[in-house]
Protein backbone atom coordinates (compact mmCIF):
# COMPACT_ATOMS: atom_id res chain seq x y z
CA UNK A 1 0.00 0.00 0.00
CA UNK A 2 1.44 3.35 -0.91
CA UNK A 3 1.86 6.02 1.02
CA UNK A 4 -1.72 7.99 -0.24
CA UNK A 5 -3.55 5.12 0.31
CA UNK A 6 -2.01 4.45 4.11
CA UNK A 7 -2.75 8.36 5.09
CA UNK A 8 -6.53 7.64 3.47
CA UNK A 9 -7.20 4.04 5.50
CA UNK A 10 -6.01 6.01 8.68
CA UNK A 11 -8.24 9.17 7.99
CA UNK A 12 -11.04 6.89 7.77
CA UNK A 13 -10.52 4.93 10.93
CA UNK A 14 -9.98 8.31 12.59
CA UNK A 15 -13.27 9.86 11.48
CA UNK A 16 -15.15 6.87 11.86
CA UNK A 17 -13.72 6.35 16.09
CA UNK A 18 -14.55 10.10 16.24
CA UNK A 19 -18.38 9.98 15.20
CA UNK A 20 -18.46 6.73 17.25
CA UNK A 21 -17.54 8.88 20.50
CA UNK A 22 -19.99 11.41 19.33
CA UNK A 23 -22.72 8.99 18.94
CA UNK A 24 -21.62 7.54 22.77
CA UNK A 25 -21.44 10.75 24.32
CA UNK A 26 -24.95 11.80 22.70
CA UNK A 27 -26.31 8.35 23.72
CA UNK A 28 -24.76 9.11 27.45
CA UNK A 29 -26.32 12.60 27.99
CA UNK A 30 -29.92 10.87 26.50
CA UNK A 31 -29.43 8.63 29.30
CA UNK A 32 -28.60 10.84 32.14
CA UNK A 33 -31.12 13.05 31.07
CA UNK A 34 -34.03 10.50 31.51
CA UNK A 35 -32.59 9.34 34.62
CA UNK A 36 -32.55 12.41 36.01
CA UNK A 37 -36.30 12.57 34.62
CA UNK A 38 -36.87 9.40 36.69
CA UNK A 39 -35.85 10.63 39.88
CA UNK A 40 -38.39 12.16 42.30
CA UNK A 41 -37.87 15.73 42.99
CA UNK A 42 -36.47 16.61 46.68
CA UNK A 43 -37.45 20.27 47.60
CA UNK A 44 -34.53 21.84 50.03
CA UNK A 45 -35.07 22.51 53.33
CA UNK A 46 -35.78 25.83 53.06
CA UNK A 47 -38.90 25.50 50.63
CA UNK A 48 -39.78 23.07 53.17
CA UNK A 49 -39.47 25.19 55.97
CA UNK A 50 -41.42 28.14 54.00
CA UNK A 51 -44.31 26.04 52.92
CA UNK A 52 -44.71 23.96 56.58
CA UNK A 53 -45.26 28.03 57.86
CA UNK A 54 -47.73 28.54 55.08
CA UNK A 55 -49.72 25.71 56.48
CA UNK A 56 -48.89 25.83 59.83
CA UNK A 57 -47.34 22.88 60.18
CA UNK A 58 -46.24 22.93 63.70
CA UNK A 59 -44.18 19.43 63.53
CA UNK A 60 -42.41 20.19 60.22
CA UNK A 61 -40.96 23.84 61.79
CA UNK A 62 -40.19 21.75 65.04
CA UNK A 63 -38.10 19.34 62.70
CA UNK A 64 -36.37 21.67 60.55
CA UNK A 65 -35.57 24.12 63.59
CA UNK A 66 -34.19 21.09 65.50
CA UNK A 67 -32.05 20.11 62.32
CA UNK A 68 -30.43 23.41 62.23
CA UNK A 69 -32.67 25.85 60.03
CA UNK A 70 -32.09 29.49 60.55
CA UNK A 71 -35.09 30.91 61.90
CA UNK A 72 -34.21 34.49 60.31
CA UNK A 73 -33.95 32.90 56.87
CA UNK A 74 -35.83 34.92 53.84
CA UNK A 75 -38.01 33.33 50.60
CA UNK A 76 -36.71 33.97 47.24
CA UNK A 77 -38.25 37.71 47.81
CA UNK A 78 -36.45 38.70 50.49
CA UNK A 79 -39.13 38.16 53.14
CA UNK A 80 -38.34 36.82 56.60
CA UNK A 81 -39.74 33.54 57.86
CA UNK A 82 -41.44 34.94 60.84
CA UNK A 83 -43.43 38.07 58.64
CA UNK A 84 -44.02 35.19 56.21
CA UNK A 85 -46.35 33.59 58.94
CA UNK A 86 -47.49 36.69 60.13
CA UNK A 87 -48.80 37.21 56.85
CA UNK A 88 -50.32 33.83 56.21
CA UNK A 89 -51.60 34.75 59.93
CA UNK A 90 -49.85 30.72 60.84
CA UNK A 91 -50.40 31.74 64.24
CA UNK A 92 -48.87 28.32 65.81
CA UNK A 93 -45.57 28.20 63.74
CA UNK A 94 -45.44 31.79 64.46
CA UNK A 95 -45.48 31.29 68.01
CA UNK A 96 -42.56 28.50 67.75
CA UNK A 97 -40.57 31.18 65.57
CA UNK A 98 -40.81 33.89 68.19
CA UNK A 99 -40.21 31.35 71.16
CA UNK A 100 -37.14 30.92 69.15
CA UNK A 101 -34.18 33.00 71.07
CA UNK A 102 -32.35 33.52 67.60
CA UNK A 103 -35.36 34.98 65.57
CA UNK A 104 -35.28 38.85 65.06
CA UNK A 105 -38.43 40.05 66.02
CA UNK A 106 -37.85 43.35 63.99
CA UNK A 107 -36.64 41.41 60.92
CA UNK A 108 -37.84 43.58 57.77
CA UNK A 109 -39.14 42.51 54.44
CA UNK A 110 -37.75 44.57 51.27
CA UNK A 111 -40.50 47.10 51.79
CA UNK A 112 -39.46 47.48 55.23
CA UNK A 113 -42.80 45.46 56.82
CA UNK A 114 -41.90 43.75 59.97
CA UNK A 115 -44.23 40.76 61.47
CA UNK A 116 -45.94 43.20 63.85
CA UNK A 117 -46.94 45.52 61.03
CA UNK A 118 -48.59 42.10 58.70
CA UNK A 119 -50.41 41.21 61.60
CA UNK A 120 -51.84 44.46 62.55
CA UNK A 121 -52.95 45.08 58.72
CA UNK A 122 -54.13 41.32 58.95
CA UNK A 123 -56.27 42.22 62.35
CA UNK A 124 -54.80 39.07 64.01
CA UNK A 125 -54.77 40.01 67.66
CA UNK A 126 -52.72 36.18 68.69
CA UNK A 127 -49.73 36.90 66.80
CA UNK A 128 -49.84 40.81 67.69
CA UNK A 129 -50.53 39.83 71.20
CA UNK A 130 -47.86 37.10 70.91
CA UNK A 131 -44.99 38.93 69.50
CA UNK A 132 -45.87 41.78 72.52
CA UNK A 133 -45.28 39.04 74.89
CA UNK A 134 -42.07 38.49 73.10
CA UNK A 135 -41.20 41.91 73.60
CA UNK A 136 -41.03 42.75 70.00
CA UNK A 137 -41.13 46.63 69.43
CA UNK A 138 -44.37 48.28 69.27
CA UNK A 139 -42.75 51.55 67.63
CA UNK A 140 -40.38 51.85 64.37
CA UNK A 141 -39.66 54.72 62.64
CA UNK A 142 -41.52 55.73 59.23
CA UNK A 143 -44.92 52.89 59.26
CA UNK A 144 -45.74 51.85 62.19
CA UNK A 145 -48.46 48.57 62.78
CA UNK A 146 -50.46 51.19 64.08
CA UNK A 147 -50.60 53.01 60.74
CA UNK A 148 -51.43 49.19 59.80
CA UNK A 149 -54.28 48.60 61.75
CA UNK A 150 -55.53 51.77 61.23
CA UNK A 151 -55.78 51.59 57.62
CA UNK A 152 -58.22 48.20 57.45
CA UNK A 153 -60.34 49.65 60.53
CA UNK A 154 -58.98 46.78 62.90
CA UNK A 155 -60.13 48.72 66.23
CA UNK A 156 -59.74 45.84 68.36
CA UNK A 157 -55.31 45.93 67.48
CA UNK A 158 -55.29 49.41 67.67
CA UNK A 159 -56.73 49.41 71.37
CA UNK A 160 -53.88 46.69 71.70
CA UNK A 161 -51.19 48.77 70.20
CA UNK A 162 -52.11 51.97 72.23
CA UNK A 163 -52.13 50.40 75.34
CA UNK A 164 -48.87 49.34 74.60
CA UNK A 165 -47.62 52.44 74.19
CA UNK A 166 -48.05 52.47 70.06
CA UNK A 167 -47.21 56.65 69.19
CA UNK A 168 -50.34 57.82 68.34
CA UNK A 169 -49.87 60.19 66.03
CA UNK A 170 -46.54 58.94 64.29
CA UNK A 171 -45.61 60.02 61.12
CA UNK A 172 -45.01 58.06 57.55
CA UNK A 173 -41.80 58.87 55.83
CA UNK A 174 -43.87 61.33 54.36
CA UNK A 175 -45.52 62.28 57.85
CA UNK A 176 -49.04 60.61 57.59
CA UNK A 177 -50.36 59.51 60.62
CA UNK A 178 -52.62 56.68 61.64
CA UNK A 179 -55.46 58.92 62.23
CA UNK A 180 -55.42 60.28 58.57
CA UNK A 181 -55.02 56.38 57.33
CA UNK A 182 -58.54 55.13 59.28
CA UNK A 183 -60.04 58.73 57.55
CA UNK A 184 -58.69 57.66 54.36
CA UNK A 185 -60.48 54.17 54.52
CA UNK A 186 -63.70 55.60 56.20
CA UNK A 187 -63.36 53.57 59.40
CA UNK A 188 -65.50 56.12 61.65
CA UNK A 189 -65.21 54.13 64.01
CA UNK A 190 -61.29 53.65 64.31
CA UNK A 191 -60.98 57.49 63.82
CA UNK A 192 -63.34 57.79 66.58
CA UNK A 193 -61.22 55.72 68.87
CA UNK A 194 -57.82 57.42 67.48
CA UNK A 195 -59.31 60.96 68.53
CA UNK A 196 -60.84 59.53 72.09
CA UNK A 197 -57.33 58.10 72.61
CA UNK A 198 -55.87 61.52 71.73
CA UNK A 199 -55.13 61.70 68.36
CA UNK A 200 -54.01 65.36 67.32
CA UNK A 201 -56.77 66.29 64.37
CA UNK A 202 -54.70 69.29 63.51
CA UNK A 203 -51.29 67.36 62.38
CA UNK A 204 -50.35 68.03 58.41
CA UNK A 205 -48.61 65.76 56.51
CA UNK A 206 -45.89 66.78 54.21
CA UNK A 207 -48.26 68.16 52.12
CA UNK A 208 -50.49 69.70 53.78
CA UNK A 209 -53.30 67.52 54.07
CA UNK A 210 -54.73 66.33 57.25
CA UNK A 211 -57.11 63.80 58.65
CA UNK A 212 -60.36 65.85 57.27
CA UNK A 213 -58.55 66.74 53.84
CA UNK A 214 -58.18 62.22 53.42
CA UNK A 215 -61.89 62.39 54.00
CA UNK A 216 -63.03 64.46 51.53
CA UNK A 217 -60.18 63.03 48.83
CA UNK A 218 -61.22 59.35 49.33
CA UNK A 219 -64.80 60.77 49.19
CA UNK A 220 -65.54 59.41 53.16
CA UNK A 221 -68.26 62.22 53.50
CA UNK A 222 -69.57 60.78 56.75
CA UNK A 223 -66.03 61.14 58.26
CA UNK A 224 -65.01 63.84 56.50
CA UNK A 225 -68.20 66.10 58.10
CA UNK A 226 -67.81 64.47 61.72
CA UNK A 227 -63.90 65.50 61.45
CA UNK A 228 -64.52 68.77 59.99
CA UNK A 229 -67.62 69.41 62.91
CA UNK A 230 -65.16 68.67 65.55
CA UNK A 231 -62.27 70.63 64.13
CA UNK A 232 -64.04 73.40 64.00
CA UNK A 233 -64.99 72.58 67.43
CA UNK A 234 -61.58 72.79 68.40
CA UNK A 235 -60.95 75.82 66.40
CA UNK A 236 -63.91 77.64 68.41
CA UNK A 237 -62.40 76.70 71.62
CA UNK A 238 -59.38 78.34 71.22
CA UNK A 239 -57.01 75.19 70.95
CA UNK A 240 -53.30 75.79 69.58
CA UNK A 241 -52.10 74.79 66.55
CA UNK A 242 -49.52 71.41 66.61
CA UNK A 243 -45.70 72.46 66.73
CA UNK A 244 -44.33 71.66 63.02
CA UNK A 245 -43.24 68.05 63.18
CA UNK A 246 -45.45 67.22 66.10
CA UNK A 247 -46.05 63.60 64.26
CA UNK A 248 -42.75 62.22 63.53
CA UNK A 249 -41.88 59.03 65.02
CA UNK A 250 -40.60 58.72 67.98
Amino acid sequence: MNNYSMLNASSSRFDSGRRFSHARAVLAGVVLAACALAQPAFAAPVDTMIKAIKFDDVSEVKKQLAQGMDPNLVDNTGTPLLVIAAREKSDKVGQILADNPKTDLEKQDPAGENAMMLAALNGDATFVNLLIAKEAEVNKKGWTPLHYAATNGHDDIVKILLDHSAYIDAGSPNGTTPLMMAARGGHLSTVKLLLDEGADLRVKNQIGMTAVDFAWKYNEKDVAEGLAARLQSMQQGGASAPQSGANSAK
